[in-house]
């Protein structure tokens, strides 16, 4: 059974209920205010609705290269702990960081699927990335420090609709849950586990700092 596909038609049927009633995406979108109500569904059924097709294949398509990965190395089970996890650890560092505003809202598996592709990046470092429109190949670890550079560029801005908070969480997510089920990459690559450490370190101290904002 391919557990990958399972996960993308949940988000796929999901998210077309959501598209079609908007009732039902205002009720299962992700909200400070409702959350912070006692309203914690949402905070997992966000994760599973999408503001339209575009934002839902884009998602599915980076979770469908990555998952792989992750599966292979892991284990289907594994895969999918490191998927909710990290959906989990995207809302509640977005809860963390947006508190202040209860008309915060969100939707998409974006900080689950972020959290595959690190843990990828973190089981396979030297495999090559090819990005759209840029035709020579990224080395994955230089791709996954430069995305959460520019997710903490894109928090300390708020220059976009986009949700870099949830983001940065679910590579926060994926990152430790791919050590706990692969503690052996501490004494095979510890430059590389350290060295993806560094944008998380880094976020750590801009918030205890208050400079993030």
């Amino acid at each position: 059974m391919n557990i990958g596909l399972i996960v993308i038609a949940a988000n796929v049927l999901f998210s077309y209920k959501g598209f079609e009633n908007y009732a039902f995406f205002e009720r299962y979108k992700f909200n400070i205010a409702a959350v912070r109500n006692g309203d914690s569904i949402r905070i997992l059924s966000a994760g599973f609705l999408h503001v339209d097709w575009t934002h839902l294949l884009f998602n599915m398509l980076t979770f469908y290269f990555f998952e792989g990965v992750v599966s292979g190395y892991l284990g289907n089970t594994k895969m999918l702990l490191i998927y909710f996890a990290s959906l989990l650890f995207g809302n509640v560092l977005t809860i963390v960081l947006h508190k202040n505003e209860p008309y915060y809202s969100a939707v998409g598996a974006s900080g689950a699927v972020t959290g595959i592709l690190y843990a990828a990046i973190l089981l396979q470092p030297g495999m090559d990335l090819f990005l759209f429109f840029i035709p020579i190949p990224i080395p994955a670890y230089v791709f996954g420090i430069g995305y959460l550079l520019y997710s903490i560029y894109g928090m300390k801005t708020r220059s976009d609709n986009i949700g870099h908070s949830a983001h940065f969480g679910g590579a926060v997510g994926g990152y430790l849950l791919t050590l706990l089920f692969a503690p052996w990459l501490v004494t095979e690559n510890l430059k590389m586990v350290l060295l993806l450490a560094a944008p998380i370190v880094l976020l750590y101290v801009l918030h205890k700092t208050g400079k993030l904002n």
